[in-house]
C-alpha cells in the first residue's frame, strides 16, 4: 500500500521539532511522523516485502516512547487464524495472559490480565475512540473487529496515553487501528474451514480514489458460524468495519465503524474440584436435551444459555494542520456506540423465587439484559515550537446504561419465545395480586455517567532528539447517578445512588538516546479507577465506595539494532483501594457484578522482549515476565477480615513467556509458537491455585504469484494457510473466570467462622484446524 499523502517526512534542513513517534499520545502517533533515524529504517525496509523484513516476524515494532509498548503489526496477524480476536493477538507480547473459552476466539467469555491485572483495568482504543463496556469496563474483543482490517493492535503495558479516553486503565491500554484504505479499486476474498464444522467467509470491497476527490474506503463484512468445541451448542456471527479517509497536505479526515451481531455458545465456568473430578464432561459443560422432570438438570439444557448481542461503533478521528508546516494542529474524534445484549441462563422458579407463579415447566430462563449508549469526543491542539510539542486537551463522554432481569417461560420442550428477551410475550408476570400486565424483574438498575477530562503536557525534544522528556497532568471529572427501579426493592438497597469524583494524574517520562541504536527510559504515572456501576446499587451506603489510585514506575533499556531488537522493563506498582470485580448470586439474581475492595497491593516485576530481523528467512521470537505482587492489607469480609496480608495478589503468575520462529521466503512461511503461564492463586487467603499449563500453535502456507483472469482481472498473492491451534491438545485451565475469597472455611480475624468461597475457572480451548484461501483482487 502507498504511503498516505499527509505523511510527514523528515528534512535535515527544518528546525528540531519534538519527535511525534516518541509521544505518548495515540493520536499524535497515528500520523507517523518519524525521527531520522526511525524514518531511515521505514525506508530501507519498503524496498522488500514486509514479511522478509518484519522484526520477529512481526511482534516487535521498534519502539521511541517513554513507555514499554509492544505492537502486532500486520506481518503476523496476516498467518493468524482470521478468527482470532485482539486479545488473542497479543498472546505472545510480554505482561499478557489470555484467558479464552474456545480456541477461535469467538465466545465473550474471555478476558486478559495484564501484569496480574485484570482486563478491566486496562483501556481499550479503537482509532481514538473507548471501547470497554460503559459499566463493568471490560471488553469482548471479538465485537471490535475483523483481524484482517487492523494494521496494528498494541499494548502499553504500563499506563495509557495522557490523551487516551479511559478512567479504567490502572493496567495499561490496548490502542487497536485499522488499515487506511487503498489508493486503488479492488478488495480482498477469504473462505475458512474448520473442526467443529467451522466456516468463516470473509470480503473487502476498496473503492479507490473516487473520482478526483481525494476520498477513498473499504466495507467489509464477514460471517462465521462454529459448533461448540465441547458441549452442545453453535456460535454465530454476522460483522461489518468500515473506513472512509480523505487527506489533504497534512490534514487527514476519516469515518470509520464496526457492527457486529452474535449468538454464542456458553461454556461453563469450573470450580477447581470438578475440574480434577470431570475434565471437560459431567458439570463441566450443558446438557444436551431438556428434561423438564428434572428441574436442576433441566436449567442446564444449552438452549436456554444461548448469549446474543449486537454492537454498533462509530468514530470520525481527524487532524487539522491549521499551519501550512503542520506546528499548529487540531485533533478531534467524535464517536458514538450503542450495544444490547442478553447474557441468559438457565434457572428454576424456586430458585428465582417463583415458585407460586404458574408456568409450564418449573424451568425458567434469567435474561439478563444490558442496553447501552455511548457518545462524545476528544480533542487536543498542539502547538510546536523549538524543541517544544505543547499540547492541551479535552474529553467529553456521555453514557446511559439499563440493566433488568426479566424471567421467560420454558415451554415442556425447553423452547423461549425470544432469546433477545426484548419483548414482553412469554415473560413471567408480577406475581401475588400484582399488575399483571408487568414483567417480574429480579433486578431493574438505569445509570447514566458523564465524564470531563482536561490534560496538558508538554513533548520535548534536546540534543537532536537524543533526549526526549514528556511532562504532562490531567484532571478526570466524573459525575455518576442512577436509580433501582424495582418496585419493592428489598431493604438495605439504595433507591438513588450517584457520585461525584474528581482526580488529578500527573505524570514524568524521559528517554536518552545512548547510541542511535541504544536508549534508555523511565517514567512515573498515575492512575484511578472509579467502582463498576452496579457496586452502587449494592446493600449499605454506596457512599462508603472508594476509588482505586495507583503509582506505576517504569525503568527499561531498548535495543533496536541491525539484527537484534528488545527491551528489558523494571516496574513497580503501588496501589490504594484495589477494586476487584467477581459474580455473585444476590436474591435469585444470577451473575451480578460486586466490587471487592481488597485494600493496598504492591506489584513488582521485569519484562524482557527479544527479537530478530529474518536471517536466512528465519526470524525468532522470545519473551518473558517475572511478577511479584503482594496484598499490603486484610480482606474485609462479611463484618470480619480475613488474614490476607502478605498474600500473593490473585491472577498474578510469578513466571510467564512465549518463544517464536517464524520461516517466510515470501512464498512457503511457517511460525511455530509456545506459551508458558505459571500458576497463579485464585483466592484472596491462597488456598486455591490455577495450575500452570504451556500452549503450542503452528501456522503454515503458501502464497503464490499473482494470476492473471481476463482483461485486468487479476487474483493477488493468492494464499493457502493452515492454523493448528492448542497443537498438543492439552487439556487446561486458562484463567481465574470468577475469584474467591476463601476456598475453605477460615477463621477470621475477629474470630468468626468465615464459610468457604471458592474460585471458578475458565476452561481453555481444545485442538482445532483451520483451513483459509484467500486472495487480493
Amino acid at each position: 500500500m502507498s504511503a498516505p499523502a499527509g505523511h510527514a517526512t523528515a528534512s535535515p534542513t527544518a528546525p528540531a521539532t519534538p519527535d511525534a513517534s516518541t509521544r505518548n499520545t495515540g493520536r499524535s502517533a497515528q500520523r507517523g511522523v518519524h525521527d531520522v533515524t526511525a524514518h531511515s529504517v521505514e525506508r530501507i525496509n519498503l524496498r522488500a516485502k514486509p514479511e522478509l523484513t518484519a522484526v520477529a516476524g512481526g511482534l516487535i515494532t521498534p519502539q521511541q516512547g517513554t513507555q514499554e509498548r509492544s505492537v502486532v503489526s500486520r506481518t503476523y496477524i496476516d498467518i493468524q487464524s482470521p478468527t482470532a480476536n485482539a486479545f488473542q493477538l497479543l498472546d505472545l507480547v510480554p505482561g499478557a495472559n489470555v484467558a479464552t473459552s474456545d480456541p477461535f476466539g469467538l465466545s465473550p467469555q474471555t478476558n486478559i490480565s495484564i501484569r496480574g491485572l485484570n482486563g478491566d483495568a486496562l483501556g481499550y482504543v479503537l482509532e481514538g475512540m473507548p471501547m470497554s463496556d460503559v459499566a463493568s469496563y471490560g471488553a469482548t474483543p471479538s465485537q471490535f473487529a475483523d483481524s484482517e482490517n487492523y494494521s496494528q493492535v498494541a499494548l502499553q503495558q504500563g499506563s495509557p496515553d495522557l490523551d487516551s479516553p479511559v478512567i479504567d486503565a490502572a493496567g495499561g491500554v490496548i490502542t487497536m487501528k485499522y488499515l487506511d484504505p487503498s489508493f486503488k479499486a479492488g478488495g480482498m476474498a477469504a473462505m475458512s474451514y474448520g473442526s467443529y464444522a467451522t466456516r468463516r467467509g470473509f470480503i473487502r470491497l476498496e473503492t479507490g480514489e473516487i473520482g478526483n476527490s481525494g476520498l477513498r474506503g473499504f466495507v467489509s463484512y464477514s460471517n462465521t458460524r462454529a459448533d461448540a468445541w465441547h458441549g452442545p451448542g453453535n456460535n454465530e456471527r454476522q460483522h461489518i468495519d468500515f473506513k472512509f479517509l480523505k487527506e489533504w497536505g497534512q490534514s487527514r479526515v476519516s469515518l470509520l465503524g464496526s457492527w457486529n451481531r452474535t449468538t454464542t455458545a456458553y461454556y461453563p465456568k469450573t470450580t477447581l474440584t470438578d475440574w480434577k473430578l470431570y475434565n471437560i464432561h459431567g458439570p463441566n459443560h450443558l446438557a444436551r436435551h431438556f428434561d423438564a422432570s428434572d428441574p436442576q438438570q433441566g436449567a442446564r439444557y444449552w438452549r436456554l444459555w444461548r448469549d446474543p448481542e449486537e454492537t454498533l461503533y462509530l468514530g470520525a478521528p481527524m487532524h487539522f494542520a491549521l499551519t501550512s508546516d503542520d506546528r499548529l494542529s487540531l485533533d478531534i474524534t467524535p464517536y458514538a456506540q450503542g450495544a444490547y445484549g442478553n447474557w441468559p441462563s438457565g434457572t428454576t422458579a424456586e430458585d428465582a423465587g417463583l415458585a407460586g407463579n404458574p408456568t409450564a415447566t418449573p424451568v425458567l430462563r434469567g435474561d439478563y439484559l444490558q442496553r447501552s449508549y455511548r457518545a462524545g469526543f476528544t480533542s487536543e491542539l498542539h502547538a510546536r515550537w523549538k524543541w517544544n510539542d505543547f499540547f492541551l486537551g479535552y474529553w467529553y463522554d456521555y453514557s446511559d446504561d439499563h440493566e433488568t432481569q426479566p424471567y421467560s417461560r420454558v415451554s415442556a420442550t425447553g423452547a423461549t419465545p425470544d432469546i433477545w428477551a426484548t419483548g414482553r410475550h412469554g415473560k413471567v408476570l408480577q406475581p401475588d395480586g400484582r399488575d399483571g400486565t408487568e414483567k417480574y424483574l429480579a433486578w431493574d438498575i438505569h445509570s447514566i455517567a458523564q465524564v470531563n477530562a482536561l490534560y496538558a503536557g508538554d513533548h520535548i525534544s534536546l540534543f537532536n532528539n537524543r533526549l526526549l522528556i514528556d511532562a504532562g497532568f490531567k484532571e478526570i471529572m466524573l459525575s455518576r447517578k442512577g436509580t433501582n427501579n424495582l418496585p419493592d426493592a428489598a431493604s438495605g438497597y439504595p433507591y438513588h445512588v450517584g457520585s461525584n469524583t474528581s482526580e488529578p494524574l500527573p505524570r514524568f517520562g524521559l528517554r536518552w538516546k545512548i547510541t542511535p541504536k541504544d536508549q534508555i527510559f523511565l517514567n512515573a504515572t498515575t492512575n484511578f479507577r472509579a467502582p463498576a456501576v452496579t457496586a452502587y446499587y449494592a446493600p449499605g451506603d454506596s457512599r462508603g465506595l472508594k476509588n482505586e489510585y495507583s503509582i506505576t514506575e517504569e525503568l527499561g533499556y531498548r535495543r533496536t539494532g541491525d539484527w537484534l531488537v528488545g527491551s528489558i522493563t523494571f516496574f513497580n506498582y503501588n496501589f490504594t483501594n484495589r477494586l476487584i470485580e467477581t459474580l455473585i448470586t444476590r436474591d435469585g439474581v444470577q451473575n451480578i457484578s460486586s466490587t471487592i475492595n481488597a485494600g493496598g497491593q504492591t506489584t513488582r516485576g521485569v519484562d524482557i522482549e527479544l527479537g530478530t530481523r529474518p536471517w536466512h528467512h528465519l526470524s525468532p521470537y522470545l519473551s518473558f515476565e517475572y511478577l511479584h505482587a503482594t496484598m499490603d492489607g486484610n480482606l474485609p469480609v462479611n463484618g470480619d477480615w480475613l488474614p490476607t496480608r502478605g498474600k500473593t495478589a490473585i491472577r498474578s503468575p510469578h513466571f510467564s513467556g512465549a518463544v517464536g520462529l517464524r520461516y517466510d521466503d515470501g512464498n512457503f512461511f511457517s511460525m511455530v509458537t509456545a506459551r508458558y503461564t505459571g500458576s497463579q492463586y485464585a483466592t484472596f487467603m491462597n488456598d486455591e491455585k490455577m495450575p500452570a499449563y504451556m500452549t503450542a500453535d503452528l501456522s503454515l502456507g503458501y502464497r503464490f504469484s499473482n494470476v492473471a483472469l481476463f482483461r485486468d482481472a487479476t487474483l493477488k498473492r493468492p494464499e493457502l494457510r493452515l492454523n493448528f491451534l492448542n497443537l498438543s491438545n492439552q487439556r487446561y485451565l486458562s484463567g481465574v473466570g470468577t475469584p474467591g475469597t476463601n476456598a475453605h472455611a477460615t477463621r477470621g480475624l475477629h474470630g468468626t467462622t468465615i464459610a468457604a468461597n471458592p474460585a471458578k475457572f475458565y476452561i481453555g480451548g481444545g485442538f482445532a484446524v483451520l483451513f483459509t484461501a484467500s486472495t487480493g483482487f
